[in-house]
């Protein structure tokens, strides 16, 4: 069977960051693959056009680069996601999860500083009950550079479970960083090519693969 698989991404990048080997490799593998976008950039809450027509070209290369079969953009106000009520997200959100019918998504842990992450991981996570979305068959947790590791609750840390061989696909999704250009900065800072490269290794040589992306099995059912 095919895998349908759709990444929530809170930002523009955490797609990339979080599970963009696993992504291209669903697709040479044949599956499909979605990205569902939280977020944009608005005028009302201070960006200016340039910077919101950049990441919109960012986007537009992201979406050509991984030949996404579907790309949902929610247009929620970024860092702003806490003051939306949930209900109104978990609305956008179930449109395009019935939209898609993935069998498997893909979303940020629960750790992560950030506060969209937080909110990503709740909202999309309300849309994975069997009873009103029977397609999905696994739902996972990635781990997102800059914002996963920066967690300091103890009780709730990324304890990844599964490791995904992305040595054949670790060179696209550096180019693929170099997309969010804006968004890097010299290594130790962690959204930096090194970093990624790093992380790829240390999550290979933790289950016998050059480079790897891990991830937290939250459910699966088959």
């Amino acid at each position: 069977m095919t895998t349908r698989t759709i990444i929530a991404a809170p930002h523009p990048d955490d797609e990339v960051l979080g599970a963009g080997g696993t992504l291209l490799r669903r697709k040479a593998q044949g599956g499909q693959t979605a990205w569902l976008l939280m977020t944009c950039m608005d005028i009302e809450h201070g960006w200016t056009q340039d910077q919101i027509d950049n990441k919109a070209s960012q986007i537009a290369a992201i979406a050509k680069h991984f030949e996404f079969d579907a790309v949902y953009e929610l247009k929620l106000p970024t860092t702003h996601l806490d003051a939306i009520p949930m209900h109104h997200i978990v609305e956008k959100v179930a449109t395009a999860i019935k939209a898609f019918a993935p069998t498997e998504v893909l979303i940020p842990h629960s750790s992560d500083i950030h506060t969209d992450h937080h909110v990503t991981f709740n909202a999309v996570g309300a849309c994975t009950k069997w009873f009103r979305y029977p397609f999905i068959e696994r739902v996972m947790a990635y781990e997102t550079l800059s914002e996963t590791e920066f967690g300091l609750d103890p009780s709730n840390t990324f304890r990844p479970n599964v490791y995904i061989d992305i040595g054949d696909q670790l060179d696209a999704k550096l180019a693929a960083l170099q997309i969010y250009s804006a968004e890097l900065g010299p290594f130790p800072f962690p959204r930096s090519a090194e970093a990624v490269k790093a992380l790829a290794m240390v999550r290979g040589s933790a289950a016998g693969f050059h480079a790897a992306e891990a991830f937290e099995l939250l459910r699966e059912r088959y």
